[in-house]
C-alpha cells in the first residue's frame, strides 16, 4: 500500500500534462446504465463527474452507490462531530450529483469510514442489489460500473475497487476504475498505461464537473479556523481535476487475459512469466516499494526475527527481486544463493550486494530451473503465489527436497487479493502446511501478510534445540 499525506504538496499537475496521451483509447460509453460506486462522498465527483455529466446528457440512466459517509475526513475536528460531518457530506454529494445530472436518489450504505475492509461482504451485497435492481427495471440492458481504483493508495479505495472487480467479473458486467490520489502521490511511472482509457470532456461536462466539485464545501474549505479543521483538498491537488480528460483503468484480470505474452500457461492456469516483471521494472525502479516503504522494512525485520537459528550454513532465496531481503539475510548465513527471473531486478541486486563475497546471484525461472544442492535455509518470500497449476506443487517439492535434514523453510506472503496473481497468500500457505514431511515451527499472522517457518518432520523448536525443554 502506498503511503502519502494529503497535506503534502504532491505531484505538480504539470508533470501530468504531457503524459495524458492522445493515443490512449477512448472508454466505450455505448451503455444503457452507469453505476457509480464511491468509497466516500466526493470520489464520484473528483474521479468521474465529467463521465456522469456526459452520460446524463446522452440519456443514460445513472445510479450512485456510496459506501461510507466520509465522516472520518477530519478526525481531530473540535467543531464537527463524525455524525455532523456525515450529514453534511451526504448533502454535498446530493448537490453535486444534481449538478452533473444524476437525478436518482443515491444509495447510501453508511459503512464506517476507513474500515471498509471489515465490511467486504456488505459492499459486495450492496453492489449485487444495485445490479439486480437495474436488471429488474430494464432486463438485458448494458451496464458499466465505475469505482475508485484499487491501486489508489487509500485503504477504502482499494477495498471498494477490489469488490467491484470481483462482483462485476463474476457477473460478466463491464467495470472500470478511476484514480484520485494517484495524481497526488504518484508519477507517470506509477500508471498502468497498458490498461488506461480516457474520456475527453466536452465544454458542458467540464463546466458541470467544476461546479460539482465546488459543492463539496467541507473538503475544499476549512471547517473553521481551529486546528484540525483544515481543508482536505488544497489547490495543487484540485488542479488535477480541472483537466478536460478523465482517466479510467480496465480491470487487471481483463488486461492480463488479453496479453498472453505476460504469462505462461501451465496446468490450465496462468503462471506469471518474465514479461510481467520486465514491464514492472521498466516502469519503476522499485515497483513494490521494497526500499521506500516502512511496511517492507518492518516485514523484513519480522522475517529475520522469526528465523529459529542465529546462523545458517547455506541459504537459498527464491525470487530475490532487487535484493533488499537478501542483503538482510547475508548476515545470517555463511553462503547465500539467490535467484530471480528478471534481469533488471538482478542488475539492481548485484549493485546492492557487490561488497558481499558470500552471495551468488543467478537468473532462473522457478520452479522449472530450481538449482541443485542442499540448503539448511530456503526462503520463499512473496513468490509462491505467482505459481499456478502444477507449478506450486513442483516448487514446494523442490524446496522440501533441497532442505538438509535440519533445514528450515521460510514462507512469507501478502494476504490481500491481487488480480494478476493466480493464487492468494493464504492459499499458498495452506498448501505448504499440507505438504507431507513438514512440521510448522513458527506462525506469524497479520491482516496484511502471513509468515511461517517449517522444518522437516520431527524438527524441534528454538527452545528444544537449545536444550531448554526436553
Amino acid at each position: 500500500m502506498v503511503s502519502f499525506d494529503h497535506r503534502d504538496p504532491g505531484t505538480d499537475e504539470g508533470a501530468w500534462a504531457g503524459v495524458l496521451r492522445d493515443d490512449l483509447p477512448a472508454m466505450e460509453l455505448d451503455v444503457d446504465r452507469l453505476v457509480v460506486v464511491a468509497a466516500h462522498p466526493d470520489d464520484e465527483t473528483l474521479g468521474a463527474a465529467g463521465l456522469i455529466a456526459m452520460a446524463a446528457a446522452r440519456g443514460i440512466r445513472i445510479d450512485l452507490l456510496v459506501i461510507t459517509d466520509g465522516e472520518g475526513s477530519h478526525p481531530d475536528s473540535p467543531t464537527h462531530s463524525p455524525a455532523t460531518l456525515a450529514l453534511l457530506r451526504r448533502r454535498e454529494l446530493r448537490a453535486a450529483a444534481a449538478i452533473v445530472g444524476a437525478e436518482r436518489e443515491p444509495m447510501f450504505l453508511g459503512l464506517p469510514d476507513g474500515d471498509t475492509d471489515a465490511h467486504v461482504d456488505a459492499v459486495a451485497a450492496a453492489l449485487d442489489r444495485a445490479l439486480d435492481r437495474a436488471l429488474e427495471e430494464a432486463p438485458g440492458e448494458r451496464i458499466l460500473v465505475v469505482s475508485p481504483w484499487r491501486g489508489d493508495g487509500h485503504r477504502d479505495h482499494r477495498v471498494v475497487g477490489e469488490v467491484v472487480e470481483a462482483v462485476c467479473g463474476a457477473r460478466g458486467v463491464r467495470s472500470r476504475a478511476f484514480p484520485i490520489w494517484l495524481w497526488h502521490w504518484g508519477g507517470p511511472a506509477d500508471v498502468p498505461w497498458e490498461r488506461a482509457e480516457r474520456v475527453v470532456l466536452d465544454v458542458g461536462a467540464r463546466d458541470a464537473k467544476a461546479r460539482a466539485i465546488q459543492a463539496h464545501v467541507t473538503q475544499l474549505h476549512p471547517l473553521s479556523a481551529a486546528p484540525g479543521d483544515e481543508a482536505l483538498l488544497h489547490e495543487r491537488m484540485r488542479a488535477h481535476f480541472d483537466r478536460d480528460v478523465e482517466v479510467f483503468f480496465a480491470p487487471a484480470a481483463e488486461a492480463a487475459a488479453s496479453a498472453a505474452d505476460r504469462a505462461e500457461i501451465r496446468g490450465g492456469a496462468r503462471t506469471i512469466g518474465q514479461d510481467y516483471f520486465d514491464d514492472m521494472y521498466a516502469r519503476h525502479d522499485d515497483p513494490w516499494g521494497f526500499d521506500s516503504r516502512w511496511y517492507e522494512e518492518r516485514k523484513r525485520a519480522v522475517v529475520l526475527a522469526a528465523l529459529p537459528r542465529r546462523r545458517y550454513r547455506t541459504l537459498f532465496e527464491a525470487g530475490c527481486a532487487t535484493g533488499a531481503l537478501t542483503e538482510a539475510l547475508v548476515e545470517r548465513a555463511e553462503r547465500v544463493l539467490a535467484v530471480d527471473l528478471a534481469p533488471a531486478a538482478l542488475e539492481r541486486a548485484r549493485s546492492r550486494l557487490s561488497a558481499h563475497r558470500t552471495v551468488e546471484l543467478r537468473r532462473a525461472t522457478l520452479p522449472a530451473e530450481w538449482p541443485e544442492g542442499e540448503f539448511d535455509l530456503v526462503v520463499l518470500s512473496e513468490v509462491a503465489y505467482y505459481w499456478a497449476g502444477d507449478d506450486l506443487d513442483l516448487g514446494l517439492t523442490a524446496a522440501v527436497s533441497a532442505l538438509t535434514a535440519d533445514g528450515h523453510l521460510v514462507a512469507c506472503h501478502w494476504r490481500h487479493p491481487v488480480a494478476e496473481y493466480p493464487r492468494s497468500g493464504d492459499e499458498v500457505h495452506a498448501v505448504i502446511a499440507a505438504t507431507p514431511g513438514l512440521t510448522r515451527l513458527v506462525r506469524h499472522e497479520e491482516e496484511d501478510f502471513l509468515l511461517e517457518v517449517f522444518g522437516r518432520a520431527g524438527a524441534r523448536s528454538v527452545a528444544g534445540e537449545a536444550g531448554l525443554v526436553p
